[in-house]
This record gives C-alpha cells, sequence and structure tokens, in this order.
C-alpha cells in the first residue's frame, strides 16, 4: 500500500472537550484541554484554517448529548464549522446527503461507544470508500475517540472482561474499519486494567502491534506507519513480532495463556514509534537524526 497523505489520531477516550470549571471540577482539567488538548492538535494538523468538520456519533447511544459537548469543545477552539453525524440506522448511511457531507468534509471524528455499530454502520458503504480514498491520497485527518479509535484498524477488539484476559478466548476480535492494518487499538488502557486484553489480542494475530491509549491521551499516525504521542497520559506497545512460545493454538478455552518473549514499550508525550520498523524514538528531532544517518 501506497503511503497515505492524510493523518489518523486515535484518542484513549475521556479526551478534555474544554468544560468551564465550576466548583466541582478540578482546575487541572480544564488547564489540559490548553496545554494538552487533542482537539486543539486535531484542528492543527488540517490543512485549512477555517476548516468543516464532521463528528459521526453512531457508536453512542446518547448521540445528541455527545453532540453537543463536541460542539461545545469545538467552539470553545474556534472553530465555526464542525457539524453532527447523527447516523443511527444502517441505511441512513447510504443517504445521498451524509455521503456528500464527508466529500466536502476537512476532518473526521467519530464518537466513542460501540465499536461494532461503527463497523455494522459504514462496512461496505459509499462513505468509508470516500474516507479510505481521501486518507490515502488528500491531506484529510481522520480522528476517533475509544470506540471510534478502536475502529480504525483492520483487526478490532470488539470486547472482552480484562480481568479474564489472557485465559483463551476471552478476547472477542472482529474486523474494523481498516484504515491501517497490522495493529490493534485498545482504550480506556490503563483506567480499565486492559493490558492481558491487548497482550492477548496480539498473539492470537502473530505479528501485529497492539496500541493501547491511555485516557486524555491519543496518537497522531502520519505516513501510515510513525506514532506520535499525544495528550496528558501515555501509550503502552506491544510488539508480538518477536514472540517465541505460546501455547494459544494448544490450550483450551479458559485456560490460561503462556507467551514468550513479547516487547513492551511505554510512550508519553511527544514520543514516538515506527510500526513498520518497530524502533521508539525520545522525539520527533531523534526521528529526523535517524533517518538522516540511514542516508
Amino acid at each position: 500500500m501506497n503511503t497515505p497523505k492524510g493523518k489518523l489520531i486515535a484518542v484513549g477516550g475521556n479526551e478534555d472537550k474544554g468544560t468551564y470549571p465550576n466548583p466541582k471540577s478540578k482546575k487541572k482539567y480544564y488547564l489540559d484541554f490548553f496545554e494538552l488538548g487533542i482537539l486543539k492538535r486535531f484542528l492543527q494538523e488540517i490543512p485549512n484554517k477555517s476548516p468543516h468538520i464532521e463528528v459521526i456519533t453512531s457508536a453512542s447511544m446518547i448521540p445528541f448529548e455527545v453532540g453537543e459537548r463536541y460542539a461545545s469543545a469545538f467552539g470553545i477552539l474556534g472553530c465555526e464549522c464542525a457539524n453532527m453525524m447523527h447516523i443511527r440506522e444502517e441505511e441512513d448511511a447510504h443517504l445521498p446527503e451524509y455521503i456528500e457531507r464527508i466529500r466536502k468534509a476537512d476532518g473526521v471524528m467519530f464518537s466513542g461507544g460501540d465499536q461494532s455499530r461503527i463497523t455494522r454502520m459504514f462496512r461496505d458503504t459509499e462513505i468509508l470508500d470516500i474516507l479510505k480514498h481521501r486518507y490515502q491520497n488528500e491531506e484529510f485527518v481522520i480522528a476517533g475517540t475509544s470506540a471510534g479509535a478502536m475502529a480504525m484498524s483492520k483487526t478490532m477488539i470488539k470486547g472482552g472482561s480484562a480481568p479474564e484476559s489472557l485465559l483463551r478466548g476471552s478476547v472477542k476480535i472482529g474486523e474494523g474499519l481498516n484504515f491501517i492494518d497490522e495493529v490493534i487499538i485498545d482504550t480506556h488502557f490503563v483506567t480499565r486494567g486492559r493490558f492481558g486484553r491487548l497482550m492477548e489480542a496480539v498473539v492470537t494475530h502473530p505479528k501485529t502491534v497492539g496500541i493501547g491509549l491511555g485516557e486524555d491521551t491519543g496518537i497522531l499516525i502520519t505516513e501510515g506507519h510513525i506514532v506520535e504521542t499525544i495528550g496528558s497520559n501515555l501509550v503502552v506497545i506491544a510488539d508480538s513480532h518477536e514472540v517465541g512460545y505460546t501455547n494459544i493454538d494448544e490450550v483450551e478455552k479458559g485456560r490460561p495463556v503462556a507467551i514468550e518473549h513479547l516487547v513492551m514499550h511505554v510512550l508519553a508525550k511527544g514520543n514516538i514509534y515506527d510500526i513498520e520498523e518497530r524502533l521508539f524514538f525520545k522525539d520527533e528531532q531523534a526521528l529526523k537524526q535517524a533517518r538522516l544517518q540511514e542516508r
């Protein structure tokens, strides 16, 4: 596949949307939005400085409430054209109105909720074809939070109990939107203790890289394989390429899974990981220096 011209932003969930502080809110939560704000970075990555944004709320069971929060957040950031797509049924995803809005948008964001709703609504649709084409051929930005982030990859975690992970069969896998291959994304990663869930997912699918996103944290993916951590928390990388022994294909369902040599990395804000080369870089400058040395 050719190097995409577009960018992906996957967010771990609970991203600070810039809610104005009140007596019960924490000041830090308010400040993080402006100092480390992922939504602000989303807007900055779009070439058009007066962008037309479409927020797709299909994953959520409370789409109008979610839409109001995003509209407020983008308004605080000065984005005057952030529209909501409350697509609730599969047939609605084929309506010409929505297709035309996707053609005209400068960036799209998928909200959180249930990732299986996203794939059910948009798989085999013209909207998905347009998104993939624009991501490959234009400086187009696709973002997703929580379920919207998990649905970005070809192989997608549908569900599974974190406490029961690493017991064979506890993680449910499905097919995502396939904006990016050979990775598996999990969200709310640290707060909900999903380390074992991601480990089982990548070992079940050899030669994949798992990306676990903390809350109010995300990744910016450029060139289809350069991952930069953005936001206030951390990102965990689980690389299954060097796995030696595993009993995943032998052990009975519900029994513990053994894994030899699963490589892990932890990325904080500004750290970079190259999915293709499977290399960690302290920052963008370190990546540039490494590329210069290769020439």
